[in-house]
Protein backbone atom coordinates (compact mmCIF):
# COMPACT_ATOMS: atom_id res chain seq x y z
CA UNK A 1 0.00 0.00 0.00
CA UNK A 2 0.86 3.41 -0.74
CA UNK A 3 1.52 5.86 2.55
CA UNK A 4 -0.82 8.25 3.14
CA UNK A 5 0.21 11.88 2.69
CA UNK A 6 1.05 13.84 5.75
CA UNK A 7 -1.02 16.19 7.16
CA UNK A 8 -3.91 14.25 6.56
CA UNK A 9 -6.43 12.98 9.58
CA UNK A 10 -8.08 9.39 9.19
CA UNK A 11 -11.70 9.77 10.47
CA UNK A 12 -12.57 7.33 12.87
CA UNK A 13 -15.17 5.07 11.00
CA UNK A 14 -17.09 2.13 13.17
CA UNK A 15 -17.59 -1.01 11.81
CA UNK A 16 -21.27 -2.64 12.12
CA UNK A 17 -22.24 -5.77 10.67
CA UNK A 18 -25.08 -6.05 8.22
CA UNK A 19 -27.77 -6.80 10.49
CA UNK A 20 -27.20 -3.66 12.51
CA UNK A 21 -27.53 -1.95 9.15
CA UNK A 22 -30.71 -3.34 8.19
CA UNK A 23 -32.06 -2.83 11.70
CA UNK A 24 -31.24 0.78 11.91
CA UNK A 25 -33.05 1.22 8.23
CA UNK A 26 -36.28 -0.25 9.79
CA UNK A 27 -35.90 1.85 12.58
CA UNK A 28 -34.87 4.97 10.15
CA UNK A 29 -37.90 4.23 8.41
CA UNK A 30 -40.66 3.81 11.03
CA UNK A 31 -39.51 7.17 12.76
CA UNK A 32 -40.45 9.11 9.93
CA UNK A 33 -43.76 7.45 8.93
CA UNK A 34 -44.45 8.29 12.08
CA UNK A 35 -43.35 12.04 11.68
CA UNK A 36 -45.14 12.23 8.20
CA UNK A 37 -48.37 11.04 9.90
CA UNK A 38 -48.27 13.13 12.25
CA UNK A 39 -47.66 16.55 10.28
CA UNK A 40 -50.72 15.33 7.96
CA UNK A 41 -52.99 14.47 10.81
CA UNK A 42 -54.38 18.05 11.34
CA UNK A 43 -54.53 19.41 14.80
CA UNK A 44 -58.00 19.55 16.08
CA UNK A 45 -59.96 22.80 16.83
CA UNK A 46 -60.94 23.20 20.30
CA UNK A 47 -63.55 25.47 19.43
CA UNK A 48 -65.03 23.21 16.62
CA UNK A 49 -67.49 19.98 17.94
CA UNK A 50 -65.99 16.73 17.45
CA UNK A 51 -67.83 14.34 15.08
CA UNK A 52 -69.24 11.41 16.37
CA UNK A 53 -68.52 7.76 15.52
CA UNK A 54 -72.69 7.52 14.19
CA UNK A 55 -71.86 10.94 11.72
CA UNK A 56 -68.38 9.47 11.17
CA UNK A 57 -69.51 6.63 9.57
CA UNK A 58 -72.71 8.11 7.70
CA UNK A 59 -69.90 10.25 5.60
CA UNK A 60 -68.45 7.33 5.03
CA UNK A 61 -71.21 5.34 3.74
CA UNK A 62 -72.43 8.30 1.51
CA UNK A 63 -68.83 8.35 0.04
CA UNK A 64 -69.05 4.18 -0.78
CA UNK A 65 -72.87 5.24 -2.03
CA UNK A 66 -71.29 8.11 -4.74
CA UNK A 67 -68.93 5.73 -5.29
CA UNK A 68 -71.50 3.00 -6.06
CA UNK A 69 -73.66 5.67 -8.28
CA UNK A 70 -70.67 6.74 -10.46
CA UNK A 71 -69.37 3.07 -11.19
CA UNK A 72 -73.20 2.51 -12.12
CA UNK A 73 -73.36 4.78 -14.69
CA UNK A 74 -69.95 3.98 -16.23
CA UNK A 75 -71.42 1.26 -16.75
CA UNK A 76 -74.31 2.33 -18.57
CA UNK A 77 -72.30 4.69 -20.63
CA UNK A 78 -70.34 2.23 -21.59
CA UNK A 79 -73.16 -0.57 -22.65
CA UNK A 80 -75.28 2.71 -24.35
CA UNK A 81 -72.00 3.13 -26.75
CA UNK A 82 -71.69 -0.02 -27.68
CA UNK A 83 -70.72 -2.33 -24.70
CA UNK A 84 -71.46 -6.03 -24.70
CA UNK A 85 -75.19 -6.63 -26.06
CA UNK A 86 -76.09 -10.00 -23.68
CA UNK A 87 -74.73 -7.99 -20.83
CA UNK A 88 -76.86 -4.68 -21.47
CA UNK A 89 -80.08 -7.68 -21.76
CA UNK A 90 -79.11 -9.20 -18.98
CA UNK A 91 -79.16 -6.15 -16.92
CA UNK A 92 -82.22 -4.58 -18.11
CA UNK A 93 -84.28 -8.49 -17.33
CA UNK A 94 -82.34 -7.97 -13.88
CA UNK A 95 -84.10 -4.62 -13.58
CA UNK A 96 -87.49 -5.33 -15.01
CA UNK A 97 -87.77 -8.15 -12.89
CA UNK A 98 -86.73 -6.57 -9.99
CA UNK A 99 -89.64 -3.60 -11.36
CA UNK A 100 -92.19 -6.67 -10.97
CA UNK A 101 -91.54 -7.74 -7.79
CA UNK A 102 -91.84 -4.18 -5.89
CA UNK A 103 -94.78 -3.41 -8.18
CA UNK A 104 -95.66 -6.35 -6.62
CA UNK A 105 -94.88 -6.06 -3.21
CA UNK A 106 -96.92 -2.65 -3.77
CA UNK A 107 -99.85 -3.83 -4.53
CA UNK A 108 -99.81 -6.29 -2.02
CA UNK A 109 -98.79 -3.46 0.75
CA UNK A 110 -100.92 -0.55 -0.41
CA UNK A 111 -104.43 -0.10 -0.06
CA UNK A 112 -107.03 0.43 -2.98
CA UNK A 113 -106.96 4.10 -3.54
CA UNK A 114 -109.16 5.06 -6.37
CA UNK A 115 -112.46 3.88 -6.03
CA UNK A 116 -114.27 1.72 -8.86
CA UNK A 117 -116.64 4.45 -10.16
CA UNK A 118 -113.25 6.51 -11.21
CA UNK A 119 -111.75 3.84 -13.35
CA UNK A 120 -113.89 2.88 -15.99
CA UNK A 121 -111.33 2.89 -18.47
CA UNK A 122 -110.10 -0.48 -16.86
CA UNK A 123 -111.39 -3.16 -18.69
CA UNK A 124 -110.39 -5.35 -15.52
CA UNK A 125 -112.36 -2.91 -13.36
CA UNK A 126 -115.14 -2.97 -15.61
CA UNK A 127 -115.43 -6.91 -15.27
CA UNK A 128 -116.00 -6.86 -11.99
CA UNK A 129 -118.59 -4.37 -11.71
CA UNK A 130 -120.58 -6.43 -14.29
CA UNK A 131 -120.03 -9.51 -12.39
CA UNK A 132 -121.17 -8.07 -9.67
CA UNK A 133 -124.38 -6.54 -11.29
CA UNK A 134 -125.22 -10.07 -12.80
CA UNK A 135 -124.98 -11.13 -8.98
CA UNK A 136 -127.29 -8.79 -8.08
CA UNK A 137 -129.48 -9.42 -11.19
CA UNK A 138 -129.11 -5.48 -12.06
CA UNK A 139 -129.00 -4.03 -15.86
CA UNK A 140 -125.66 -1.94 -16.97
CA UNK A 141 -126.40 0.70 -19.13
CA UNK A 142 -124.70 0.82 -22.21
CA UNK A 143 -121.11 3.08 -22.49
CA UNK A 144 -121.82 6.48 -24.48
CA UNK A 145 -120.79 6.05 -27.48
CA UNK A 146 -117.76 8.37 -27.60
CA UNK A 147 -116.70 10.57 -25.15
CA UNK A 148 -114.06 13.01 -24.19
CA UNK A 149 -110.57 11.56 -24.08
CA UNK A 150 -109.90 13.73 -20.56
CA UNK A 151 -112.72 12.32 -19.13
CA UNK A 152 -112.00 8.73 -20.26
CA UNK A 153 -111.87 7.19 -16.47
CA UNK A 154 -115.72 8.55 -15.86
CA UNK A 155 -118.69 6.72 -16.44
CA UNK A 156 -120.85 8.61 -18.83
CA UNK A 157 -124.53 7.14 -19.63
CA UNK A 158 -126.93 8.38 -21.83
CA UNK A 159 -130.88 8.48 -21.41
CA UNK A 160 -131.67 4.88 -22.71
CA UNK A 161 -135.43 3.05 -22.57
CA UNK A 162 -134.39 -0.25 -21.70
CA UNK A 163 -132.85 0.43 -18.54
CA UNK A 164 -135.16 -1.28 -16.76
CA UNK A 165 -136.80 -3.49 -19.22
CA UNK A 166 -135.54 -6.64 -18.33
CA UNK A 167 -136.71 -6.16 -14.33
CA UNK A 168 -139.44 -8.63 -13.12
CA UNK A 169 -141.64 -7.13 -10.07
CA UNK A 170 -141.39 -10.43 -8.49
CA UNK A 171 -140.16 -11.73 -5.04
CA UNK A 172 -136.74 -11.13 -4.77
CA UNK A 173 -136.33 -8.72 -6.87
CA UNK A 174 -135.69 -4.66 -7.16
CA UNK A 175 -138.42 -3.14 -4.88
CA UNK A 176 -140.72 -0.74 -6.90
CA UNK A 177 -140.67 2.14 -5.12
CA UNK A 178 -136.66 1.99 -5.92
CA UNK A 179 -137.09 1.28 -9.55
CA UNK A 180 -139.52 4.73 -9.94
CA UNK A 181 -137.19 6.39 -8.28
CA UNK A 182 -133.97 5.40 -9.93
CA UNK A 183 -136.09 6.37 -13.28
CA UNK A 184 -136.86 9.77 -11.80
CA UNK A 185 -132.82 10.40 -11.19
CA UNK A 186 -132.11 9.41 -14.65
CA UNK A 187 -134.47 11.84 -15.86
CA UNK A 188 -133.65 14.86 -14.29
CA UNK A 189 -137.20 14.47 -12.64
CA UNK A 190 -135.37 14.94 -9.07
CA UNK A 191 -132.60 17.18 -8.94
CA UNK A 192 -130.40 18.69 -6.25
CA UNK A 193 -128.43 17.42 -3.58
CA UNK A 194 -131.19 18.23 -0.70
CA UNK A 195 -134.42 17.04 -2.95
CA UNK A 196 -132.55 13.65 -3.76
CA UNK A 197 -131.38 12.81 -0.46
CA UNK A 198 -134.69 13.42 0.57
CA UNK A 199 -136.43 11.23 -1.87
CA UNK A 200 -134.20 8.34 -1.15
CA UNK A 201 -134.34 8.38 2.84
CA UNK A 202 -138.61 8.19 1.45
CA UNK A 203 -137.95 5.57 -0.29
CA UNK A 204 -135.42 3.92 1.98
CA UNK A 205 -138.30 4.52 4.72
CA UNK A 206 -140.70 2.25 2.50
CA UNK A 207 -138.52 -0.38 1.89
CA UNK A 208 -137.87 -0.82 5.82
CA UNK A 209 -141.59 -0.89 6.26
CA UNK A 210 -142.32 -3.79 3.47
CA UNK A 211 -139.14 -5.77 4.70
CA UNK A 212 -139.33 -9.19 6.46
CA UNK A 213 -136.55 -11.00 8.24
CA UNK A 214 -136.78 -14.27 6.28
CA UNK A 215 -136.24 -17.70 8.66
CA UNK A 216 -133.11 -18.26 10.26
CA UNK A 217 -131.50 -14.93 9.74
CA UNK A 218 -131.17 -11.66 11.67
CA UNK A 219 -131.78 -8.61 10.59
CA UNK A 220 -129.14 -6.17 11.25
CA UNK A 221 -127.26 -8.36 8.69
CA UNK A 222 -129.58 -9.41 5.99
CA UNK A 223 -130.99 -5.90 5.99
CA UNK A 224 -128.36 -3.75 4.92
CA UNK A 225 -127.59 -7.32 2.25
CA UNK A 226 -130.91 -6.50 0.87
CA UNK A 227 -129.99 -2.99 0.78
CA UNK A 228 -127.04 -3.17 -1.14
CA UNK A 229 -128.42 -3.89 -4.69
CA UNK A 230 -130.56 -0.94 -3.86
CA UNK A 231 -127.73 1.14 -3.94
CA UNK A 232 -126.25 -0.06 -6.62
CA UNK A 233 -129.00 0.57 -8.81
CA UNK A 234 -129.27 4.10 -7.85
CA UNK A 235 -126.17 4.41 -8.83
CA UNK A 236 -126.56 2.82 -12.09
CA UNK A 237 -129.23 5.66 -13.08
CA UNK A 238 -127.17 8.25 -11.58
CA UNK A 239 -124.46 8.88 -9.38
CA UNK A 240 -125.20 9.03 -5.82
CA UNK A 241 -124.15 12.87 -4.62
CA UNK A 242 -122.44 13.17 -1.25
CA UNK A 243 -125.15 14.04 1.12
CA UNK A 244 -126.56 10.82 -0.09
CA UNK A 245 -123.38 9.24 0.09
CA UNK A 246 -123.48 10.11 3.87
CA UNK A 247 -126.83 9.20 4.66
CA UNK A 248 -126.71 6.17 3.62
CA UNK A 249 -123.55 5.57 6.18
CA UNK A 250 -125.46 7.19 9.08
CA UNK A 251 -128.64 4.15 7.80
CA UNK A 252 -125.63 1.14 7.52
CA UNK A 253 -123.77 2.10 10.63
CA UNK A 254 -127.62 1.90 13.02
CA UNK A 255 -128.79 -1.31 10.93
CA UNK A 256 -125.77 -3.17 11.55
CA UNK A 257 -125.30 -1.86 15.08
CA UNK A 258 -128.93 -2.76 15.79
CA UNK A 259 -129.71 -4.91 18.83
CA UNK A 260 -130.42 -8.95 17.95
CA UNK A 261 -133.23 -9.35 20.67
CA UNK A 262 -135.36 -6.68 19.46
CA UNK A 263 -137.96 -8.36 17.32
CA UNK A 264 -138.91 -7.04 13.84
CA UNK A 265 -141.37 -4.07 14.01
CA UNK A 266 -139.39 -2.80 17.11
CA UNK A 267 -136.50 -2.80 15.06
CA UNK A 268 -137.82 -1.33 12.12
CA UNK A 269 -139.99 1.16 13.83
CA UNK A 270 -136.67 2.17 15.60
CA UNK A 271 -134.79 2.32 11.69
CA UNK A 272 -137.60 4.30 10.70
CA UNK A 273 -137.30 6.62 13.63
CA UNK A 274 -133.48 7.44 13.01
CA UNK A 275 -134.73 8.17 9.35
CA UNK A 276 -137.21 10.52 10.72
CA UNK A 277 -134.86 12.04 13.29
CA UNK A 278 -132.02 12.49 10.36
CA UNK A 279 -134.38 14.49 7.58
CA UNK A 280 -135.43 16.43 10.43
CA UNK A 281 -131.94 17.42 12.07
CA UNK A 282 -129.62 17.70 9.30
CA UNK A 283 -131.81 18.86 6.41
CA UNK A 284 -134.65 20.48 7.58
CA UNK A 285 -133.86 22.07 10.72
CA UNK A 286 -130.24 23.19 9.61
CA UNK A 287 -131.78 25.05 6.95
CA UNK A 288 -133.66 26.86 9.45
CA UNK A 289 -130.79 27.37 11.58
CA UNK A 290 -128.72 28.47 8.14
CA UNK A 291 -131.69 31.01 7.69
CA UNK A 292 -131.41 32.35 11.49
CA UNK A 293 -127.92 32.95 11.05
CA UNK A 294 -128.16 35.02 8.35
CA UNK A 295 -130.54 37.20 9.68
CA UNK A 296 -128.68 37.43 13.40
CA UNK A 297 -125.27 37.69 11.59
CA UNK A 298 -126.96 41.21 9.22
CA UNK A 299 -125.60 39.43 6.71
CA UNK A 300 -128.38 40.59 4.54
CA UNK A 301 -129.37 44.26 4.57
CA UNK A 302 -131.43 46.71 3.78
CA UNK A 303 -130.07 48.28 -0.05
CA UNK A 304 -128.37 45.25 -0.85
CA UNK A 305 -128.50 43.75 -4.44
CA UNK A 306 -127.64 39.98 -3.86
CA UNK A 307 -126.19 37.66 -6.42
CA UNK A 308 -127.31 34.16 -6.99
CA UNK A 309 -126.37 31.74 -9.56
CA UNK A 310 -128.62 28.80 -10.79
CA UNK A 311 -131.26 27.28 -8.39
CA UNK A 312 -130.44 26.68 -4.59
CA UNK A 313 -133.42 25.58 -2.35
CA UNK A 314 -130.98 26.52 1.16
CA UNK A 315 -129.98 29.99 -0.63
CA UNK A 316 -133.57 30.38 -1.87
CA UNK A 317 -134.80 29.74 2.02
CA UNK A 318 -132.66 32.22 3.26
CA UNK A 319 -133.44 35.17 0.69
CA UNK A 320 -137.61 34.38 1.07
CA UNK A 321 -136.76 34.09 5.31
CA UNK A 322 -135.09 37.76 5.34
CA UNK A 323 -137.76 39.36 2.62
CA UNK A 324 -140.43 37.92 5.02
CA UNK A 325 -138.99 39.80 7.94
CA UNK A 326 -139.08 42.88 6.53
CA UNK A 327 -135.76 43.73 4.98
CA UNK A 328 -135.96 45.22 1.68
CA UNK A 329 -132.98 44.25 -0.94
CA UNK A 330 -132.64 43.16 -4.87
CA UNK A 331 -131.70 39.84 -6.02
CA UNK A 332 -130.27 39.30 -9.61
CA UNK A 333 -130.23 35.83 -10.69
CA UNK A 334 -127.51 34.32 -12.79
CA UNK A 335 -128.37 31.29 -15.18
CA UNK A 336 -126.44 28.73 -17.50
CA UNK A 337 -127.32 26.42 -19.97
CA UNK A 338 -128.37 23.12 -20.39
CA UNK A 339 -130.72 22.86 -17.41
CA UNK A 340 -131.52 26.83 -16.69
CA UNK A 341 -132.42 25.88 -13.37
CA UNK A 342 -132.68 29.33 -12.42
CA UNK A 343 -135.32 29.95 -14.21
CA UNK A 344 -137.33 27.82 -11.61
CA UNK A 345 -135.44 30.13 -8.72
CA UNK A 346 -136.41 33.18 -10.16
CA UNK A 347 -140.09 31.87 -10.42
CA UNK A 348 -140.00 31.07 -6.82
CA UNK A 349 -138.56 34.27 -6.12
CA UNK A 350 -141.03 36.45 -7.80
CA UNK A 351 -143.65 34.90 -6.48
CA UNK A 352 -142.42 35.47 -2.61
CA UNK A 353 -142.40 39.23 -4.11
CA UNK A 354 -138.33 39.68 -4.10
CA UNK A 355 -137.45 42.05 -7.09
CA UNK A 356 -134.94 40.13 -9.11
CA UNK A 357 -133.55 40.78 -12.61
CA UNK A 358 -132.72 37.58 -14.60
CA UNK A 359 -128.99 37.45 -16.87
CA UNK A 360 -126.64 34.46 -18.32
CA UNK A 361 -123.63 33.59 -16.89
CA UNK A 362 -121.65 35.33 -20.07
CA UNK A 363 -123.00 38.80 -18.85
CA UNK A 364 -121.70 37.43 -15.21
CA UNK A 365 -119.22 40.14 -15.07
CA UNK A 366 -121.69 43.05 -15.95
CA UNK A 367 -124.55 42.28 -13.47
CA UNK A 368 -121.22 41.61 -10.65
CA UNK A 369 -121.07 45.47 -10.95
CA UNK A 370 -124.17 46.21 -9.12
CA UNK A 371 -123.85 43.46 -6.67
CA UNK A 372 -122.99 43.81 -3.09
CA UNK A 373 -123.10 40.21 -1.89
CA UNK A 374 -122.36 36.67 -3.75
CA UNK A 375 -124.83 33.98 -2.08
CA UNK A 376 -124.50 30.82 -3.37
CA UNK A 377 -125.44 26.66 -2.68
CA UNK A 378 -123.12 23.94 -2.50
CA UNK A 379 -123.58 20.37 -3.64
CA UNK A 380 -120.54 19.46 -1.14
CA UNK A 381 -117.86 21.28 1.11
CA UNK A 382 -114.45 19.08 0.48
CA UNK A 383 -111.72 18.27 3.46
CA UNK A 384 -109.35 20.32 1.30
CA UNK A 385 -111.35 23.45 1.90
CA UNK A 386 -112.69 23.69 -1.87
CA UNK A 387 -116.74 24.24 -2.74
CA UNK A 388 -118.02 21.39 -5.20
CA UNK A 389 -120.96 22.84 -6.56
CA UNK A 390 -123.03 23.39 -10.35
CA UNK A 391 -120.89 24.24 -13.08
CA UNK A 392 -120.21 27.83 -13.32
CA UNK A 393 -119.85 28.31 -9.46
CA UNK A 394 -116.14 28.89 -9.49
CA UNK A 395 -116.54 31.09 -12.47
CA UNK A 396 -119.10 33.33 -10.49
CA UNK A 397 -116.54 33.29 -7.83
CA UNK A 398 -113.79 34.51 -9.68
CA UNK A 399 -115.53 37.56 -11.02
CA UNK A 400 -116.82 38.43 -7.17
CA UNK A 401 -113.41 37.75 -6.23
CA UNK A 402 -111.82 40.13 -9.14
CA UNK A 403 -114.92 42.75 -8.22
CA UNK A 404 -114.29 42.76 -4.72
CA UNK A 405 -117.42 41.18 -3.60
CA UNK A 406 -118.13 39.00 -0.77
CA UNK A 407 -118.67 35.63 -1.52
CA UNK A 408 -121.08 33.34 0.90
CA UNK A 409 -122.13 29.93 0.69
CA UNK A 410 -125.12 28.16 2.30
CA UNK A 411 -124.10 24.67 3.35
CA UNK A 412 -125.48 21.79 5.78
CA UNK A 413 -122.73 20.12 7.59
CA UNK A 414 -124.02 16.70 6.24
CA UNK A 415 -123.02 17.44 2.85
CA UNK A 416 -119.33 17.40 4.42
CA UNK A 417 -116.34 15.00 2.62
CA UNK A 418 -113.95 13.26 3.66
CA UNK A 419 -112.39 13.44 -0.02
CA UNK A 420 -110.11 16.26 -0.97
CA UNK A 421 -110.36 17.58 -4.74
CA UNK A 422 -108.43 20.18 -6.15
CA UNK A 423 -109.70 20.40 -9.55
CA UNK A 424 -113.07 19.18 -11.68
CA UNK A 425 -110.99 16.42 -13.84
CA UNK A 426 -110.44 13.61 -11.57
CA UNK A 427 -113.61 13.27 -9.80
CA UNK A 428 -116.84 14.51 -11.52
CA UNK A 429 -120.00 13.45 -12.92
CA UNK A 430 -120.84 13.35 -16.84
CA UNK A 431 -124.56 14.53 -18.21
CA UNK A 432 -126.33 13.34 -21.40
CA UNK A 433 -124.20 15.33 -23.97
CA UNK A 434 -127.48 15.09 -25.73
CA UNK A 435 -128.77 18.30 -23.21
CA UNK A 436 -126.65 20.41 -25.20
CA UNK A 437 -127.60 19.79 -28.36
CA UNK A 438 -131.42 21.26 -27.75
CA UNK A 439 -131.49 24.91 -27.85
CA UNK A 440 -135.34 25.62 -27.08
CA UNK A 441 -137.08 26.52 -30.08
CA UNK A 442 -134.30 26.87 -32.76
CA UNK A 443 -132.99 24.59 -34.78
CA UNK A 444 -130.79 22.65 -32.96
CA UNK A 445 -127.09 22.11 -35.38
CA UNK A 446 -125.55 19.41 -33.32
CA UNK A 447 -128.22 16.68 -33.91
CA UNK A 448 -126.00 14.66 -36.14
CA UNK A 449 -123.01 15.29 -34.11
CA UNK A 450 -122.37 11.44 -33.56
CA UNK A 451 -121.67 10.91 -37.49
CA UNK A 452 -118.41 13.60 -37.20
CA UNK A 453 -115.54 11.71 -35.44
CA UNK A 454 -113.86 14.76 -34.51
CA UNK A 455 -116.34 15.97 -32.50
CA UNK A 456 -117.00 14.72 -28.74
CA UNK A 457 -119.66 16.86 -26.14
CA UNK A 458 -118.91 17.23 -22.83
CA UNK A 459 -121.40 18.45 -20.21
CA UNK A 460 -120.07 18.32 -16.91
CA UNK A 461 -122.56 18.86 -14.06
CA UNK A 462 -120.00 20.42 -11.18
CA UNK A 463 -117.32 22.37 -10.57
CA UNK A 464 -114.49 22.72 -7.70
CA UNK A 465 -113.94 26.56 -6.36
CA UNK A 466 -110.65 26.83 -4.36
CA UNK A 467 -110.90 28.25 -0.99
CA UNK A 468 -109.36 31.69 -1.64
CA UNK A 469 -112.34 32.54 -3.26
CA UNK A 470 -114.84 32.58 -0.66
CA UNK A 471 -115.49 34.82 2.07
CA UNK A 472 -117.26 32.68 4.48
CA UNK A 473 -119.37 29.08 5.16
CA UNK A 474 -122.49 29.82 6.54
CA UNK A 475 -124.14 26.02 8.54
CA UNK A 476 -125.90 25.51 11.25
CA UNK A 477 -122.79 25.18 13.60
CA UNK A 478 -122.34 28.83 12.84
CA UNK A 479 -119.73 31.26 10.31
CA UNK A 480 -116.92 29.15 9.55
CA UNK A 481 -114.13 29.21 7.24
CA UNK A 482 -113.72 26.39 4.25
CA UNK A 483 -110.96 25.16 6.31
CA UNK A 484 -112.77 24.41 9.15
CA UNK A 485 -114.16 21.28 7.24
CA UNK A 486 -111.84 18.69 8.78
CA UNK A 487 -112.67 19.76 12.36
CA UNK A 488 -116.04 19.41 12.09
CA UNK A 489 -116.04 15.99 10.34
CA UNK A 490 -114.41 14.84 13.27
CA UNK A 491 -116.64 15.93 15.54
CA UNK A 492 -119.22 13.46 13.48
CA UNK A 493 -116.78 10.87 13.66
CA UNK A 494 -116.77 11.66 17.44
CA UNK A 495 -120.28 11.49 17.90
CA UNK A 496 -120.96 8.32 15.89
CA UNK A 497 -118.50 6.33 17.83
CA UNK A 498 -120.42 7.64 20.88
CA UNK A 499 -123.83 6.34 19.25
Amino acid sequence: MADKPEGTVEPNVEKTSPADKKSKKDKKAKKEGKEVHQKEKPKADPDQPQKSKAELRAERRAKQEAQRAAKQEKKDAGSASGGKPEAAGANIKKEASSKDLSAASAVKKEPKRVPDHLKADDAETQKRIAKRLEKQRLPQRTVAQRKVRLFNHLHQYEREVSLTGSFSFSSGGIHPVIIKLGLQYAEGVICGSNARCLAMLAAFKQVIQDYTTPPQKELSRDLEATIKPYISFLNQCRLMSVSMGNAVKHLKHHITHMPNNLKDHEAKKKLLETIDSYIKERILLSAVAISKYVQDEAKIKDGDVILVYSCSSIVRKVLCDAWNQGKKFKVIVVDARPKMEGKEMLRRLVRAGIPCSYFMINAASYAMQEATKVMLGAHALLANGCVMSRVGTSQIALIAKACNVPVLVCCETYKFCERGQTDSFVYNELGDPDDLVFIGNKTPYLNDWRDYNSLTLLNLVYDVTPPEFISLVITELGLIPCTSVPVVLRMKQAETNET
